[in-house]
């Protein structure tokens, strides 16, 4: 299980939190009912990448299929990559 902390508790001790962040994410709840998560820059990161490496696919798969020309798919990946930047 996750680690589960108050929007009162995280008020109380940001610091503390934005540390532990660091090495795992802290999980944000709001009356009860997890509202957030918390989690580090390089984590963030690597979910970017992951996430622009699966839609990438579906682009290609999406050409593959007909569903979209290669030129769409190159320009719309030429799109995310530069939102990258």
């Amino acid at each position: 299980m996750h680690n589960v902390i108050s929007s009162t508790e995280i008020k109380a001790h940001f610091g503390k939190y934005l540390e532990e962040a660091l090495s795992s994410p802290v999980h944000i709840s709001k009356t009860n009912r997890t509202v957030a998560v918390l989690i580090s820059e390089s984590e963030y990161e690597r979910l970017t990448k992951l996430e622009d490496a699966h839609l990438a696919q579906m682009a290609e798969e999406a050409s593959l299929q007909g569903y979209a020309s290669k030129e769409m798919v190159a320009h719309l990946l030429q799109r995310l990559t530069k939102n990258e930047a």
